[in-house]
């Protein structure tokens, strides 16, 4: 079972190569008591429904950073296949691979078998860290091929961020 709200969110860090090909560490606890994180897991690079998912959240990624909070999309894909990916679908979101499977695991959010290949991936979730580490909101569809709920997403996000005013 994914994490729960008000789990303390196991920290991380994972490699991202940005848009500006440049390869970087990004850890979650350096969000810790300055900006809200909005973790948003996904199967795999270059599938029709995370291309629509993140294509999405980077049209309106200005809302996200409005209300005080980092966006991260987390995949087991390598970072230079994220890279393309973005590219190609000029997606904004920076990309963090997870290809050790540490932090799916750590979130309990493991899909066993991505599309019949008979490898892990992610299941499709979305998680909210606060300022201090504590997990918001959580949601896990109810299967891959699942959009998650991104309205509902910003609310949680939107009555946080006004909870700290």
């Amino acid at each position: 079972m994914a994490l729960s709200v008000g789990t303390k969110a196991p920290d991380f860090t994972l490699k991202s190569l940005g848009v500006d090909g440049i390869n970087r560490d990004i850890t979650l606890s350096d969000n810790f008591g300055k900006k809200n994180t909005v973790l948003l897991f996904f199967p795999g690079a270059f599938t029709g429904v995370c291309t629509e998912e993140l294509c999405d959240v980077t049209g309106g990624l200005t809302s996200y950073t409005n209300m005080d909070a980092n966006v991260y999309g987390i995949s087991v894909d390598s970072p230079f296949a994220q890279a393309g990916w973005a590219k190609l679908n000029n997606i904004d979101v920076l990309l963090l691979s997870d290809f050790a499977k540490r932090v799916i695991r750590d979130y309990d959010v493991v899909l066993p078998d991505f599309a019949g290949l008979g490898a892990e991936a992610s299941q499709r979730a979305v998680f909210i860290v606060d300022k201090e580490g504590i997990v918001q909101y959580s949601q896990v569809t109810a299967s891959p091929g699942d959009m998650p709920d991104l309205a509902a997403v910003q609310a949680a996000l939107k009555e946080l961020s006004h909870a700290a005013v």
